[in-house]
């Protein structure tokens, strides 16, 4: 049964950015093992263009309100994934992020922000971007999974999700954050907390597997299990096929759980039926934007503000 009640978790508009010249972020690839390095040209980038396009339609055919900017440019391969730069939150409240890579500090907009204050309410905006020359990294939704019902950070250890950011973070948002160490089946530290795992209302699905520590692994469920969630547990492969890297989202009708195409086929009977139980899901077909190293969530920024109408 899906539920149309309102949530916390699930936002029922979201921001996304329509690459003109898509393209893999060389920068990127050092500790992005998701990026497939591949030659790029005007079809891919076409494809990407085309994908996005459709990925919005597709959100606004179920009631998820779209604020959809242009990115012509060809100085920010990854603006296709605005989560990462920016976040919104109940009370009013956004806040921007350092950026590890210089490219990915360019895809900071001001008219993106300018939007949400025309739109929505907003009290303050916290810009924590100035921690970049100090070698200080989060990268907001990518970095952080963020439980909004139970105000839990989870922030799996890697150069993009500095402790000392975090902690800022969580102090001014009063969120409690809760680390791990995550690797690969390589032993590749997790380059982003939102390819392992998603929290949704109901439920929450998370690739355990690639959590080292055992103990923290248990901890980490029993918070999730604690909140009455139940737990959809995802494979090394499953990881790999994106299956992680979802987003809950308030439709017209009912929540939805967004993921693509390659997540879904990824997903066995019994985990679909569990998702299903609290959320519709909807498939949205991306297979050349997973090419950068992102899928679905990746491409979403949330806007958890209160419309001003």
């Amino acid at each position: 049964m899906t539920h149309a009640a309102y949530s916390a978790q699930a936002p029922s508009a979201v921001v996304m950015v329509r690459p003109h010249h898509f393209t893999v972020n060389t920068e990127t690839a050092a500790d992005n093992r998701f990026q497939l390095s591949t030659d790029w040209s005007d079809e891919l980038a076409s494809r990407a263009f085309d994908e996005i396009t459709l990925a919005a339609e597709t959100l606004e055919s179920h009631g998820v309100t779209v604020h959809l900017f242009e990115d012509s440019g060809r100085e920010t391969p990854d603006s296709v994934f605005p989560n990462n730069w920016f976040s919104t939150h109940a009370g009013g409240h956004i806040a921007i992020y350092p950026m590890k890579v210089p490219s990915r500090r360019r895809e900071r907009r001001s008219d993106v922000i300018e939007m949400l204050k025309q739109n929505y309410r907003v009290q303050d905006v916290i810009d924590y971007s100035g921690l970049e020359p100090d070698g200080i990294f989060l990268e907001g939704t990518g970095a952080m999974v963020l439980d909004h019902i139970d105000r839990v950070a989870y922030a799996a250890r890697s150069d993009r999700t500095d402790p000392i950011a975090l902690e800022r973070f969580c102090t001014h948002f009063n969120f409690e954050p809760m680390v791990f160490d995550a690797r690969d089946g390589d032993g590749v530290s997790i380059y982003h907390t939102n390819v392992l795992m998603c929290v949704a209302t109901g439920f929450a699905v998370i690739g355990t597997g690639m959590i080292t520590d055992a103990r923290r692994r248990n901890e980490v469920v029993a918070r999730l299990q604690r909140s009455g969630r139940d737990i959809v547990h995802l494979s090394n492969a499953q990881i790999d096929s994106f299956a992680g890297n979802a987003i809950e989202l308030q439709g017209k009708e009912s929540r939805i759980l967004a993921l693509s195409t390659t997540a879904l086929a990824a997903l066995g009977d019994d985990q679909r039926a569990t998702i299903e139980a609290d959320a519709r899901i909807i498939a949205l077909d991306i297979p050349t934007i997973e090419r950068a190293g992102g899928s679905v969530r990746c491409t979403l920024a949330g806007i958890h503000l209160t419309p001003r109408n």
